[in-house]
């Protein structure tokens, strides 16, 4: 069994005065050469890197010739809200292949945003395997399996040809072997590696060549695609020029800039929270500023519907 080792404060909860919760983590920051700018914890143990791996997995779904418009590269990247639109994206994809949503093996969830799942509801909506968030990934799996005669049932096992072609490609843009094979909430297999090694490919991603180059500019273009309103990756990806950003379940989250510099990390116990503004951290260090930065470098904490604290990096 793989145990993390704890981290070193990153985030701490302010209220009236009193800081009541600390969130400790790993964390890494490389400068465009690839040297570690700045580390805290120890970024070089394995971890589950969730969600965040998914660009990463969808340049194998590339490699594997799926001919995607943007929006659909960007989906296949993507935890989406669960919006109208990202469902009906994914559905018309997926039809345009001949499939449908019974073709998908993510399981039936409600949408992920907050507004996204009131509106689904409100509509008379149940649980459905569009709107779980990993929707687009698996549509693009699927298709992936259609390109190249693979077969569609049992695409989410760890012996199938498209997740040896995936764990490959996580392998090789994260630069080191895979520690350990787990099953992600969605069913698909998840591949364990170090923060620095997901900090590496998300470099080669934002800057590398064409193939690298044409997910980052999808990620760039569809931001709304890759999250949703008013989720971090969403907002710090129109915050920041040219940044490319994934979270993932957790306390995981991961970006890069146009040049290269890059940051990983992971929250010990898994509070999204904390990663979305430990991000802050990070960019901090490759020079990143900005009144948008501000605004998501200090959420306000709320006592009777006002702010009485704040959520913001540990002293130190």
């Amino acid at each position: 069994m793989i145990r993390l080792r704890t981290g070193v404060p990153l985030i701490e909860l302010e209220r009236s005065g009193v800081v009541e919760s600390v969130h400790t983590g790993h964390l890494v920051v490389l400068a465009p050469d690839g040297s570690v700018k700045f580390a805290a914890g120890d970024p070089a143990q394995p971890i589950f890197g969730r969600s965040s791996l998914k660009p990463l997995q969808a340049v194998g779904l590339l490699r594997a010739g799926v001919d995607f418009g943007p929006a659909e590269l960007a989906l296949a990247a993507s935890s989406h809200s669960g919006s109208a639109q990202h469902q009906q994206l994914i559905a018309d994809e997926l039809q345009a292949a001949g499939l449908t949503e019974d073709d998908l093996d993510c399981p039936p969830d409600l949408p992920l945003g907050v507004a996204e799942r009131r509106a689904h509801l409100a509509a008379g909506l149940s649980e459905s395997r569009l709107a779980m968030n990993c929707s687009g990934k698996h549509a693009g799996m699927l298709l992936a399996c259609l390109r190249n005669g693979w077969p569609v049932s049992g695409y989410l096992s760890p012996a199938h040809p498209l997740q040896q072609l995936l764990a490959g490609v996580v392998a090789e843009l994260t630069g080191e072997p895979i520690a350990a094979t787990g099953v992600d909430g969605c069913g698909a297999p998840l591949f364990a590696t170090s923060l620095r090694g997901v900090a590496r490919a998300f470099s080669q991603i934002a800057t590398g060549p064409a193939e690298l180059r044409r997910l980052a500019e999808a990620l760039r273009a569809h931001p709304d695609l890759l999250a949703g309103a008013g989720r971090a990756v969403t907002r710090l990806m129109q915050a920041v020029p040219g940044l490319i950003a994934k979270d993932g379940a957790e306390g995981v989250f991961a970006a890069a800039l146009p040049d290269g510099g890059a940051v990983a990390l992971k929250i010990d116990d898994g509070a999204a929270r904390a990663a979305e503004l430990a991000v802050v951290i990070g960019l901090r260090q490759l020079g990143v500023s900005g009144a948008a930065l501000d605004a998501l470098s200090a959420e306000p904490v709320l006592g009777g519907g006002r702010p009485v604290g704040l959520i913001r990096p540990a002293q130190g």
